[in-house]
């Protein structure tokens, strides 16, 4: 009998292998042992961004000029954040961080800017979803290290000048495409962060047991991070669930069988899928005989929201191979259908193989 789950409307906030930062890791981030690493050497992966910011953060001391605004971009969870706090760490600066979402009027962005000093880095995540009234001030800064403010409004209105501290903006987004091309144009620096390779990952998920103190099996870790789905976040998270396991179930040492009894237990797959991955995947192979079908014929199916298949589910599946989009609608790959287990026949018909 195929099981049946339920879904509340937090669920995907919850959800173990969402890129998303989710609440629990924010106050993850914020306590003593925070498992972000500090500096160049503690942050694993990223080779050929690592490499140029080192140059380009190493010429600009030896000029005594502020690091060229940088742009980060890549799927979530990646560490951008991570890597921002390191470059003004390297730059000996300081750093503010805050969000586009968060900075609602022009005198938000006003009072951030005017509160930086000499060579110091503001960090924007989510800089994709700034408005457009809020870039037209920040143009003028990034260019000309200057505010410019109208103040009064109809004929007594004048515009004044107010000039900034030479500083570094780094912006953060997962949506590079959506970014407005003169605001694109006026970074300086643009690194793309690639997904990690299992390898690295592997070296991750060790380092964290380490500040964690979790005894950790070298073929441990290399379980968890084949099912992290290349994400860096989601290898921290599984640790920690996978922890609480080892050390009620088994004598608090994480080897290959406890990893892999935990993550059985939290319905994560050797590949990285959970549940709601797997449960999308059936529907279209057992509704819609592996597709195509529309992408808000394919909500309505499975009772969830278009975007949120378009930005939760479908993103790791395409990466994988395991969907494809068509002209026509979403389409389930031959490789889907012998991961799940389920016969692909040339009449259109299905067959769930006993596992």
């Amino acid at each position: 009998m195929e099981k049946k789950y339920e879904y509340d409307d937090d669920f995907f906030e919850q959800r173990i292998v969402t890129p998303a930062e989710t609440e629990y890791d924010k106050e993850a981030t914020l306590s003593d042992n925070s498992l972000r690493p500090l500096n160049f050497e503690e942050y694993i992966g990223q080779e050929k961004a690592k490499e140029s910011l080192k140059i380009y953060i190493e010429a600009a001391k030896t000029r005594g000029e502020p690091l060229d605004h940088v742009l980060l971009y890549g799927p979530p969870g990646l560490g951008k954040t991570t890597l921002s706090a390191i470059i003004a760490s390297e730059l000996g600066v300081n750093i503010k961080i805050t969000s586009g979402p968060a900075i609602e009027k022009q005198g938000d962005l006003a009072a951030l800017l005017s509160g930086l000093q000499q060579g110091d880095v503001l960090f924007i995540d989510e800089i994709h979803r700034l408005s457009r009234s809020i870039e037209e001030v920040l143009y003028p800064a990034m260019e000309d290290y200057a505010l410019d403010i109208i103040i009064g409004s109809g004929p007594s209105a004048r515009s004044i000048r107010i000039p900034l501290e030479k500083f570094t903006l780094i912006g953060a987004t997962t949506r590079a495409g959506q970014l407005t091309a003169p605001l694109r144009d006026r970074f300086g620096v643009l690194l793309r962060l690639e997904l990690y390779t299992p390898e690295e990952l592997a070296k991750i998920v060790t380092r964290s047991a380490g500040i964690l103190n979790i005894e950790i099996t070298p073929e441990g870790a290399d379980e968890i991070a084949r099912r992290s789905r290349g994400t860096p976040r989601i290898a921290n998270r599984i640790l920690k669930r996978v922890r609480d396991f080892a050390q009620v179930r088994h004598n608090g040492i994480i080897d290959r069988e406890t990893a892999d009894m935990a993550l059985n237990m939290l319905e994560i797959d050797e590949l990285g899928l959970d549940m709601v991955d797997r449960r999308m995947l059936t529907s279209i192979i057992k509704f819609f005989n592996g597709g195509p079908v529309g992408l808000e014929t394919l909500a309505a199916t499975i009772g969830e929201e278009a975007i949120t298949l378009e930005d939760v589910y479908e993103p790791y599946l395409l990466q994988i191979g395991f969907l494809n989009r068509t002209p026509r609608g979403r389409c389930v790959t031959a490789l889907a259908y012998e991961h799940l287990g389920i016969k692909q026949q040339q009449t259109g018909q299905i067959s769930f193989e006993e596992q």
